[in-house]
């Protein structure tokens, strides 16, 4: 249950092989969550899986990441498969469409209650299921009435968005470092930019953020807001198991990741195919296993970025290492970005700092 990216990725996944496939969601569409917005090429990759070709007429492509603070900067390149930048409710609404046409049935506005081993109510009506999805968030109903427990939460941020009509000054996504916050910008738009801001500070909004961020200030001086500042809790967490019986979880119901990280989507949209390839080998099992080696990864990652959040020395020394190393950047990048197979370094193991990158 769940009609967020998570739940409709999983219903259209499990419709192409031939299930029945509801969804039920107490929300209507637009259903929008306040994210950087950028999709990196594992995700365009798993939305190409379940039948949702992007292209630039769709969305925006980017080409790269940068990383930077007041002293340093580093960029590196996509060295194979796309990546854009889109709307959280313009995903939306392809990913609505697509379900549409893969015949999945989808009850907007209804609430759901009663969950039991092979059935459950679905507003006023009984439903029987031999699947159970949740992917109804990090306080999943569904989790929680499985005995699955709510998520874990390891760390919990504050994430702020907005969108400014302003041509895109870069072709990658530059995400910026301060002390009190992070900041990162996405192409969406011909016309348009995404503009993020996370930080440990509720109170944090755009507009104080970008005093710590001058050069992204003027870049958007003048500039008219395309959208009402959206605020939401992002979490690093896991759920303590993802699966029991014929119930399983997908998307932040499992596993959440604080949005610096930007793998949100991916992650969520990778863990939509994985289940469904379980379902139809009849064995949940397969998913419970799909699901540790997916997220492995991505958490690592947003450990380590948590880390440099965290610790300005460390955040500072790593900026640096990266801007006079840009292989050991680049390197790292496809290692988050699933470019490259090897596995994500643990903190002691980054080349400078006593670490130690495998050779490519």
């Amino acid at each position: 249950m769940g009609a967020g990216p998570a739940g409709l990725a999983t219903a259209i996944a499990a419709a192409r092989r031939g299930f029945r496939v509801i969804v039920a969601d107490g929300r209507k569409p637009p259903i929008d969550k306040p994210c950087g917005e950028g999709l990196l090429p594992e995700a365009v990759d798993a939305l190409s899986a379940i039948g949702i070709k992007l292209d630039s007429t769709s969305a925006f492509p980017f080409t790269g990441i940068q990383f930077a603070d007041e002293a340093s900067s580093a960029s590196t390149r996509f060295a194979r498969g796309k990546a854009f930048g889109l709307r959280r409710t313009l995903l939306h609404e392809l990913l609505v469409h697509r379900a549409d046409q893969a015949g999945v049935s989808i009850y907007w506005g209804t609430q759901i209650s009663g969950v039991e081993s092979r059935g459950l109510r679905i507003g006023g009506q009984t439903v029987r299921y031999r699947w159970l999805v949740g992917a109804d968030g990090w306080d999943s109903v569904v989790g929680k009435s499985a005995g699955l427990g709510s998520l874990r939460q390891y760390r919990s941020r504050f994430a702020f968005r907005r969108h400014f009509e302003v041509r895109p000054w870069t072709d990658m996504v530059e995400v910026h470092w301060e002390e009190r916050c992070q900041m990162i910008v996405t192409p969406t738009g011909v016309d348009e930019v995404c503009v993020a801001a996370f930080s440990n500070d509720p109170h944090m909004r755009i507009d104080r953020a970008l005093a710590w961020f001058p050069a992204i200030a003027r870049r958007l001086s003048g500039a008219r807001p395309l959208s009402a500042e959206a605020g939401a809790v992002t979490s690093l967490g896991r759920a303590r198991a993802v699966t029991r019986g014929n119930i399983a979880l997908v998307g932040d119901a499992s596993c959440a990741l604080d949005g610096i990280a930007g793998q949100g989507l991916s992650l969520a949209l990778r863990e939509a195919l994985a289940l469904a390839e379980a379902f139809a080998r009849n064995d949940l099992a397969s998913y419970h296993a799909a699901h540790r080696k997916i997220t492995r990864r991505p958490a690592l990652m947003t450990q380590l970025l948590l880390w440099m959040d965290a610790n300005e020395w460390l955040r500072r020394k790593v900026l640096r290492l990266f801007a006079n190393k840009p292989a050991v950047f680049s390197k790292l990048m496809a290692i988050h970005t699933g470019e490259s197979s090897q596995r994500t370094p643990e903190a002691h193991e980054i080349p400078g700092l006593g670490w130690n990158l495998p050779s490519a």
